[in-house]
């Protein structure tokens, strides 16, 4: 059943490779089932709600992506997506959680449209090598960042920036024997390095980290409170441009550019392209409309899903598996939250500096392609956006194209974002 749903033996791959990266890939995103509670709660969001509309969504987006497009990516409530709909939508406009739901439903069903008229995959198509590599890279580092800020090894500080943390903390210092004793794994070609990389720093944490299990089953809350709670009529009153815009160009480039990157990582791309691209747009539209309705925030393809890949995830199955897991967490919350983030922290930064290797695919002796690359790859880790970092390359890309006399050079695509992307700057802001 499996070889005829998901071509195994064609993509190289086996039931026991896909489930184990499906099982490394949701260890490294399950933070979101507690994170984005607290994040909407913010919002004035009922917490125990929201946690099972989050469970419920990772859970029915990434068995579309797997069973419908036959990709190894996985799809949550996005990182990022959320603290733009708590802090500057609800808290920062003056929306209420119903209506900015509306605002996120409605932009699902515009994704749905353009995923279906092939507006979307024309968009990415039309991406030029340049930005594609540098997508790969900037998630590589932005990922890079968000391992070393989980392990404790970055912080913030308000004069820098960031800063070195305490490493004499035991999450510092286990993410680092985690760490190297993934590389060392890979390196010995132990099939599970990554997994077993995660587990070892889980049962370290209970020795030397203050880690304490909570238990193994629980009965999952009511959905009631948020289940179809959007309020469409008040989306709308605020405004297309203000709200509806901005969420429909920051969900596009935000999950095109994961896909883009976790397929590129994955080898899943064919001269540049993805095969089924279309069909893994549909449902990542698909998603965002489902989460909407069941209460919470957009949702988009995982960059985490790169760690799966990593473990060799090559089909849809690894998707079908991280719902799955999803779906339990709903009766097993307690066992997912013993995983502390530094456990995961070393799974991630070492995807992390194998998505770097991509930089010498750049064309550096053409600085009109190498500059929007760089400026592509270093924004997206900066600003912790992955949708800033591709508004800044496209726009970076046609202004040089336009400067130098090549604007042949540029597809029309390419002159449309880039003007929407300087529309929504200096009309709407970051």
């Amino acid at each position: 059943m499996f070889e005829r749903l998901f071509k195994l033996r064609e993509s190289g791959s086996d039931v026991r490779t896909e489930m184990l990266a499906g099982l490394t890939t949701f260890l490294t995103m399950a933070y979101i089932i507690f994170v984005n509670p607290s994040i909407l709660g913010d919002a004035g969001m009922p917490k125990e709600s929201v946690f099972v509309a989050t469970c419920l969504v990772a859970a029915l987006g990434s068995a579309v992506m797997g069973l419908y497009a036959n990709y190894p990516i996985a799809m949550a409530p996005g990182m990022g997506l959320n603290a733009y709909f708590a802090y500057a939508v609800v808290q920062g406009m003056g929306v209420s959680w119903q209506a900015a739901l509306g605002a996120v439903f409605i932009s699902g069903c515009l994704f749905i449209l353009a995923s279906v008229f092939g507006l979307r995959a024309m968009i990415v198509n039309g991406i030029p090598h340049s930005l594609r590599v540098a997508i790969t890279v900037g998630l590589g580092m932005f990922l890079a960042l968000i391992a070393l800020k989980n392990a404790g090894i970055v912080v913030a500080n308000p004069a820098t920036l960031v800063k070195a943390g305490d490493l004499h903390q035991p999450g510092a210092i286990l993410a680092v024997v985690g760490f190297l004793l993934i590389v060392t794994l890979d390196r010995l070609r132990v099939r599970g390095a990554i997994l077993i990389g995660i587990v070892v720093v889980t049962v370290l944490s209970f020795f030397f980290g203050g880690n304490t299990f909570h238990g193994l089953v629980s009965a999952p809350p009511s959905i009631a409170a948020t289940a179809l709670a959007l309020d469409i009529p008040g989306a709308l009153a605020v405004g297309i441009l203000n709200v509806i815009l901005v969420f429909f160009l920051v969900e596009l480039f935000d999950a095109t550019g994961t896909l883009m990157g976790v397929a590129s990582r994955a080898g899943l791309l064919v001269e540049g392209k993805m095969e089924r691209l279309n069909k893994a747009l549909l449902a990542d539209s698909a998603a965002i409309v489902a989460g909407a309705a069941l209460g919470t925030s957009s949702t988009t393809a995982y960059v985490e899903s790169a760690a799966g890949v990593q473990a060799g995830g090559r089909t849809g199955l690894t998707a079908l598996t991280v719902a799955v897991l999803f779906l339990a967490c709903l009766f097993i919350a307690p066992l997912a939250g013993v995983v502390p983030p530094y456990a995961t922290a070393p799974a991630l930064l070492f995807v992390a500096c194998l998505m770097l290797r991509d930089l010498g695919d750049i064309e550096w002796g053409d600085t009109t392609e190498a500059i929007p690359a760089a400026i592509t790859a270093l924004v997206i880790p900066f600003t912790y956006s992955i949708a800033e970092g591709i508004a800044f390359g496209f726009i970076t890309y046609a202004a040089l194209k336009l400067t130098t006399g090549r604007a042949r050079d540029v597809a029309p695509v390419i002159w449309v974002i880039a003007a929407l992307f300087t529309f929504k700057i200096v009309y709407v802001g970051t």
